[in-house]
């Protein structure tokens, strides 16, 4: 079974914008959840979206403007199939 993949972008826009925390939101959830072994989940330099940023890809569809109060829900809608909680 593939991966499921999610890149943060760490571009200085992106992580001076919300990324910087939505990473330490992200690795919670995977760590609490126990799921660090079934997705890969790795940060890239700039993704060349800077105005719309902070920038997440999941499984290659891209998400804008992703606050710390959005991230979770992001993650779950994105992942429903395979995450419960």
């Amino acid at each position: 079974m593939e991966k499921d993949k999610i890149i943060l972008c760490m571009g200085s826009s992106c992580y001076s914008r919300g990324n910087r925390i939505n990473l330490d939101l992200i690795r919670a959830w995977l760590e609490e959840r126990k799921l660090q072994a079934n997705i890969d989940f790795k940060g890239q330099l700039c993704t060349g979206l800077c105005n719309h940023g902070p920038v997440m890809i999941i499984n290659g569809h891209v998400y804008e403007n992703v606050k710390p109060a959005n991230v979770i829900t992001l993650l779950k809608n994105a992942l429903n199939e395979k995450v419960s909680g």
